[in-house]
């Protein structure tokens, strides 16, 4: 069984969580009020004070409750809360309040809305991936067609690295049963990895909606974060996954294997980082 991507809180583990995360995540208990401060009650009967105030992100995970006093207090205090999968692997749904902290969102937007911060932006995101390229005076549409031939030929080599026959990157919503072994291992690895920076972006205060390459699309600005790890997370581990599971597509073995190279490329430290130097916000 693979490690956790994401600590599960502990009354002992608050304080590494809080100063490494941009976020905590509990699993497996109930999140209520208690003499006006914010309560958790684990499964196992742990009980513990969450000092909410300090705390930007919750992520509730799988068999978690929350009482509607427990939102009212943390909408006053400005702390987000998001429900999502176990590890973060699923991402369903987020509550903010509206006198939120609005800095790096105003950032965000003022630098999309900018034609040449926004294309400033996107260059460092493709420098980030083409170290050995000349990206200053490259336009949005030159560097996505970069993009598209290194991608191509990333698939060719890993398809020749691993041994495995590759037609190509093909999936249709709704038809993953028709794709091949390869193509459902990247779609179940993107998912993964999509969600993740999903909670990591609502933990900053960013909007998913807004992004500097991507557009017309639901989570723009994850898909910009995201194809920034997908080489090394999601495209080598489906092609070497494929040989592993011998035609056969296993959920599980997909799911342990995305954790454990998470956790090896330290992404939960990583991607933050990326997000705050990429953007220029404040940490």
């Amino acid at each position: 069984m693979a490690d956790r991507i994401i600590i599960k809180a502990t009354l002992a583990d608050l304080p590494k969580i809080r100063d490494r995360y941009p976020f905590i995540y509990l699993e497996h208990g109930r999140l209520e009020i208690d003499d006006s401060s914010v309560k958790w009650i684990s499964a196992d009967r742990e009980v513990f004070r969450l000092p909410a105030a300090l705390i930007s992100t919750i992520l509730l995970g799988p068999g978690t409750s929350v009482t509607h006093e427990a939102i009212k207090v943390l909408a006053t205090i400005n702390t987000t809360v998001c429900w999502v999968g176990e590890d973060s692997l699923n991402f369903y749904a987020v509550g903010q309040s509206p006198t939120a902290n609005s800095y790096n969102l105003k950032k965000q937007v003022a630098m999309a809305s900018d034609p040449e911060l926004s294309l400033s932006v996107a260059r460092k995101m493709f420098l980030r991936r083409f170290t050995d390229v000349d990206v200053s005076s490259k336009s949005l549409s030159e560097l996505m067609a970069l993009e598209g031939k290194r991608v191509q030929k990333c698939y060719a080599n890993l398809a020749t690295k691993y041994f495995v026959a590759w037609g190509g990157r093909s999936y249709k919503p709704g038809e993953f049963a028709l794709s091949d072994l390869t193509n459902k291992i990247i779609t179940a690895g993107n998912a993964a990895l999509y969600a993740l920076v999903s909670s990591i972006v609502h933990a900053l205060g960013l909007s998913p909606r807004i992004g500097f390459v991507h557009s017309g699309s639901p989570l723009p600005l994850v898909y910009d974060i995201a194809d920034l790890y997908k080489e090394e997370l999601v495209f080598d581990m489906a092609f070497s996954l494929t040989v592993k599971m011998a035609d056969e597509y296993n959920r599980y073995t997909a799911l342990d294997e995305f954790k454990n190279r998470v956790i090896d490329m330290k992404l939960l430290d990583k991607c933050p980082a990326d997000i705050i130097s990429l953007l220029e916000l404040k940490s």
